[in-house]
């Protein structure tokens, strides 16, 4: 094993981790990690939360330090984007021109913010939130400017008005849905989003068209929507959802589809190649389905058997997804995935108005999907055990 060669394309959590579970599970083989980012890998929630409060900076949220990498002899190419894979020869291509060889490859390529194409899209005040530096740039705005214009009402909209409001920021959030996210939520549980932000002094309007992003001598001055209403702003934000980074797969003739294909061990078509995180589109042997969900809980978790992968034993990736959010007051988790396909019916326990609730998903046959609980706590394993146990429930008993 100690001629083996591990190279991992990519330097999030997700490639940390992958790195800690090689050395865990005593691979003493060279690994090279290839960060785009400058940064050592680090954690991308606090970005829109703790950060953007001013709570935590840059050094709290990265995964290790230095001398982590150099004590465990992992190669770190910071600024560096592996820009094709040959799987014939097995190496990568780095921008210099140079090559990287290798006998295991692990893709964690993350993704990246979606952008509207429009008029004023690239004028200076236009913002997203994807790295550190974006993040620093929306903390240093939110000290400059008096009103924002959140494009997008989606987890990274919504939390980043949260904070922008903390900060004292006047902010409009428009959302071209009927309520904010009704795709990950449905529109009950979107409703109760709705009006957290506009109790807190939101202007939220939702079932809106926005066509162009107004400027002036090159700066965003707000956002004019189909109708021809302007609404004025000193910045804007644009989260409209993000793009997972695939090229790299495609173009090495890997099986794609929206995501990276992967079977329940995280192998691609390649058997040589694992891919984890915001690109995986996996068989989940628990859900019965292929599901690629762009949350934390992926790229803490899925390196653990990546790395099992890559190392030639057996592996399967069993985890429900989880995912979590802070605004104001509202402390959130959710377990489980309800599909866009699938019939679901959502039944509150607690209070629904005071924002103090578990809400669950079930299917027609009565049996839990997924289930939320808002400011309340302690209940997440009860929520897996339910959907794990996969029969009906009596839904006056939840």
């Amino acid at each position: 094993m100690t001629t083996s060669r591990f190279v991992i394309a990519g330097g999030g959590l997700a490639a940390a981790k992958l790195a800690e579970a090689l050395r865990a599970n005593d691979f003493d083989g060279t690994v090279t990690l290839v960060s785009a980012e400058e940064h050592l890998p680090y954690e991308r929630p606090p970005l829109s939360k703790e950060h953007l409060l001013g709570k935590k900076a840059l050094a709290d949220f990265t995964v290790d330090p230095s001398q982590w990498y150099r004590d465990h002899h992992i190669e770190v190419m910071p600024g560096t984007t592996v820009t094709a894979v040959d799987r014939s020869t097995k190496t990568v291509a780095l921008p210099d021109g140079t090559t990287l060889p290798y006998d295991k490859l692990a893709l964690a390529t993350g993704s990246r913010p979606r952008l509207l194409r429009m008029p004023g899209a690239d004028a200076a005040g236009v913002h997203v939130l994807r790295t550190i530096e974006d993040s620093d740039a929306l903390l240093a705005m939110f000290a400059g400017v008096r009103r924002l214009a959140v494009i997008g009402a989606g987890w990274i909209g919504l939390e980043v008005t949260a904070a922008a409001r903390a900060a004292g920021v006047e902010v409009t959030v428009l959302e071209a849905d009927s309520v904010p996210l009704r795709a990950a939520l449905g529109p009950e549980m979107g409703e109760v989003f709705a009006a957290l932000h506009r109790a807190h002094g939101v202007d939220l309007r939702c079932g809106v068209q926005v066509s162009e992003i107004t400027t002036a001598d090159g700066r965003a001055t707000g956002v004019r929507l189909a109708d021809g209403t302007v609404i004025e702003a000193d910045a804007v934000l644009m989260a409209v959802g993000a793009r997972p980074n695939i090229e790299l797969a495609a173009d090495a003739g890997l099986a794609v589809d929206g995501g990276v294909l992967v079977d329940e061990s995280l192998a691609t078509s390649d058997p040589d190649i694992v891919a984890i995180g915001d690109i995986a589109a996996q068989q989940h042997p628990v859900l019965g389905q292929r599901i690629r969900v762009e949350h934390w809980a992926n790229a803490l978790n899925q390196p653990a058997v990546a790395a099992l992968t890559m190392l030639g034993k057996p592996a399967v990736y069993d985890k429900l997804p989880y995912f979590f959010t802070d605004q104001y007051d509202l402390g959130m988790e959710y377990t489980g995935y309800v599909s866009p396909q699938q019939q679901a019916r959502v039944v509150v326990r607690g209070d629904l108005a005071g924002r103090e609730f578990v809400a669950y998903w079930l299917d027609p046959g009565n049996r839990v999907l997924a289930g939320m609980n808002v400011n309340v706590w302690d209940v997440t394993d009860k929520i897996k055990e339910l959907i794990l146990g996969g029969e009906a429930v009596d839904p006056e008993t939840l």
